[in-house]
């Protein structure tokens, strides 16, 4: 138990909670939802069960409930009007706040058993376009904050990945079905955010093509030993921190280079340095994409 952070500041709350830390002051005030405790130098701090109930009232509250109402619901009672708003309706908040919950405490148990709760009524497709993108795109900002440290992040974004994995290796007995393009997800070298690469290639699988997955980190030379084998290649890749602004030019160079003398494969490329490829333009063989989305209706 001695890694759980058990306690949180006010911003903490604002972060996880995405009520802003006035609103949640006045909550407190007027309407005793809170019970913070006090640093040597009077700093509020908040427990894990603040937390947690402070996830809870943001549920209700973006459900329509009025402060004033939840307020006078007794306290053990909150969760079951919870559970029923989350039987009524989406259950996306509820779960991405579980998701949270089990970031924060390394929860491992809470992880697998809020998933295997989603199953019940959703498929992994959805589960991941509904639940973990949002999580996901969360994360960045809750790092960015202080508010989670990076162990927090890659706890729960190994934990993403194992769910992807596991639905990915259930398709891949199967023999491909499309033989119009080969795929070839890559991440070049000192790129390691691999979780959009991993949920592609699920998606590449799904549809019924051949997927041959090369992961984190790929010397571009590397790529040329597929290209002998290969015709009809379509190279995926994610390029967040790497290469950087002022190296892309030159892989892209260097790319064209490397497949001059063979059927010219194709590169799809996705991520944050993408926009300076858009901005200086590229080869007519690079297609740059904002979102999985985009790439899943292209396949």
């Amino acid at each position: 138990m001695n890694n759980v952070k058990k306690f949180f500041s006010i911003r903490d709350l604002e972060n996880l909670s995405g009520i802003k830390a006035h609103t949640i002051r006045i909550w407190e005030k007027r309407y005793g939802l809170l019970s913070p405790e006090r640093t040597s130098t009077n700093i509020r701090t908040y427990s894990l069960s603040s937390l947690q109930k402070l996830l809870n009232v943001t549920l209700l509250y973006n459900n329509g409930y009025k402060i004033s109402k939840i307020a006078k619901i007794d306290e053990q009672d909150i969760p079951l009007k919870v559970k029923e708003i989350v039987a009524k309706n989406s259950v996306k908040n509820h779960a991405i706040n579980a998701f949270k919950l089990a970031m924060v405490n390394f929860d491992q148990t809470l992880f697998l058993n809020t998933y295997n709760g989603l199953l019940a009524d959703k498929s992994f497709r959805e589960i991941f376009y509904d639940v973990f993108i949002p999580l996901l795109n969360e994360l960045g900002l809750l790092w960015q904050t202080d508010t989670i440290s990076p162990a927090h992040e890659h706890f729960i974004t190994s934990l993403i990945k194992q769910k992807i994995l596991i639905n990915t290796e259930k398709l891949q007995h199967l023999e491909p079905t499309k033989t119009d393009k080969i795929f070839v997800p890559f991440l070049p070298e000192n790129e390691i955010h691999e979780i959009g690469l991993l949920y592609l290639n699920y998606e590449i699988i799904l549809r019924g093509y051949k997927s041959i997955y090369l992961g984190q980190t790929v010397p571009l030379e590397t790529l040329k030993d597929v290209i002998k084998y290969f015709n009809d290649l379509y190279f995926v890749s994610y390029f967040t921190v790497a290469p950087t602004k002022d190296k892309l030019q030159k892989y892209v160079e260097e790319f064209s280079e490397m497949v001059a003398e063979y059927e010219k494969p194709r590169l799809w490329v996705l991520g944050h340095q993408t926009r300076y490829l858009r901005e200086e333009g590229h080869p007519d063989f690079i297609k740059t994409f904002t979102s999985i989305e985009q790439v899943v209706n292209e396949l």
